[in-house]
């Protein structure tokens, strides 16, 4: 009996994980190639050839950096047990109020990154049919269609897969989503050399947009912070690196496995942006669109994009459950521990599904996650901002989650002396951060201000 419990559970007795370093790779792909690289070549144009490609390059650097210190801070310091999500991982490295601070800022996060995919799947979605109305009619012809019924259908999709009990049984979405990632920026890349090296050639330069011609001195200001705020976006992983990590087998040691897992995903990653943004740049000039797949930089071949944002739809499909997963556990921990006695909570009896196997049904997984679904759903109707969006929330997670906190979890658990030389250089780059993100976030609230004048609630089109 003890032998067959043992193979059942973890070390904390929790169900047995058997994560490796490749199914954490694929999470953290599919979190991190999401919608983000769609906006890089608009951020590139907003910075220029110099600026663009080093701020990508520093923010990649930056990210594997501080995810290989917060790998070595999801044990608990004192008796060695696993923590299940980041508040758990500040909690038991820096105590007091952070732990309140990291929740706030790492699920708000979390609920709007499920709100931006939402939006830029429904975009995608209705790229297809616009594609296909060009190609028809001409590109002169407008083929504006209205997202919100993309919006609903793609909330359909998330209802039933939220239905997914846990994390640990998410692999099998991920690899998949991390396959359509690669995809639709291969196509992008592709789309991209054929343009820059045939035809005519787009008008680019070293500082990006030019004040005067392209924008006007206030946007291009702008314009520059929101390019930060995309880019931070982009490589925005650190708020599910925890509960990923919490998925891997204890032998070898999950942090080595995470950071080997870090590694391959960032370097992926870091190879796809550079390459996406710069050569999306190059075949688009300063005239690059937000997204660059969408926004109709490319008209042909039709049926080339049509699958490339096919492949967008899929991947953000997983991507949103990634993210979405952490947010679910957390209020069903809650909820089973504040009424541990409701049936209505407590009860999940096991049903027979076809083709699935046995699958633990719970009327209250149903109805919240159903809930949440759709409160995500409608507020991505009344916020169809996609850049602004994602600026913003690049800002706004990037410094509490991807720096803050893996650095002051560091020099608790290291007790690296005050005022060392270490610890200077270690709260210099914080410090840094700081200012990065309180200008991303500054220029992307700008742009959603100015999107607003022409905004009309539930009304999004593309």
């Amino acid at each position: 009996m003890e032998l067959e419990a043992s193979n059942r559970y973890g070390d904390d007795g929790s169900s047995k994980r058997a994560g490796t370093w490749v199914t954490a790779s694929a999470h953290i792909i599919t979190a991190v190639i999401g919608s983000g690289v769609l906006s890089l070549s608009w951020a590139i144009a907003q910075l220029g050839w110099i600026a663009g490609p080093i701020a990508l390059v520093i923010f990649s650097i930056i990210t594997w950096f501080t995810s290989t210190l917060l790998a070595d801070c999801c044990r608990d310091p004192v008796s060695g047990k696993r923590c299940s999500c980041y508040m758990d991982a500040v909690k038991s490295n820096l105590g007091g109020i952070n732990n309140k601070f990291c929740g706030l800022a790492q699920y708000m996060n979390l609920v709007g990154i499920t709100i931006g995919y939402s939006i830029t799947s429904a975009i995608s979605m209705a790229a297809i049919k616009r594609s296909d109305c060009f190609h028809k009619d001409g590109q002169n012809v407008g083929c504006h269609v209205k997202n919100n019924n993309f919006m609903i259908i793609f909330g359909i999709i998330e209802i039933i897969l939220s239905q997914i009990p846990n994390f640990h049984e998410l692999s099998w979405l991920s690899a998949v989503a991390a396959v359509m990632s690669f995809g639709y920026s291969t196509i992008g890349l592709g789309l991209s050399i054929a343009k820059a090296v045939g035809g005519e050639h787009a008008r680019t330069s070293l500082t990006g947009t030019t004040v005067g011609v392209d924008v006007t001195s206030w946007q291009k200001t702008w314009n520059c912070f929101e390019a930060i705020g995309d880019i931070a976006f982009a490589y925005a992983f650190s708020t599910v690196l925890v509960e990923i990590q919490d998925t891997l087998k204890p032998n070898p040691p999950e942090n080595e496995s995470m950071k080997k897992a870090t590694s391959v995903g960032v370097s992926v990653t870091t190879i796809f942006y550079v390459s996406c943004g710069a050569l999306g740049y190059a075949a688009l000039g300063n005239n690059t669109p937000g997204n660059f797949l969408t926004g109709f930089g490319f008209y042909e071949p039709y049926w080339l994009i049509d699958m490339a944002n096919v492949f967008i739809i899929v991947h953000l499909i997983g991507a949103y459950q990634v993210f979405c997963q952490p947010i679910f556990k957390q209020v069903e921990d809650r909820c089973f521990n504040r009424w541990p006695n409701s049936s209505f909570i407590k009860e999940s009896p096991p049903i027979k599904l076809p083709l699935f196997g046995v699958y633990s049904f719970s009327a209250f997984r149903v109805v919240w996650r159903t809930g949440y679904v759709i409160l995500t759903i409608v507020l991505a109707m009344l916020l169809p901002f996609f850049n602004g969006i994602l600026g913003f929330l690049g800002a706004a997670s990037f410094w509490p989650l991807t720096v803050y906190f893996p650095i002051q979890m560091h020099i608790s658990r290291e007790q690296i002396q005050a005022f060392s030389w270490k610890w200077i250089w270690l709260n210099f780059l914080v410090l840094l951060c700081l200012i990065i993100s309180v200008l991303a976030a500054a220029g992307s609230i700008a742009t959603i201000v100015k999107d607003l004048s022409t905004y009309e609630p539930f009304n999004s089109v593309s």
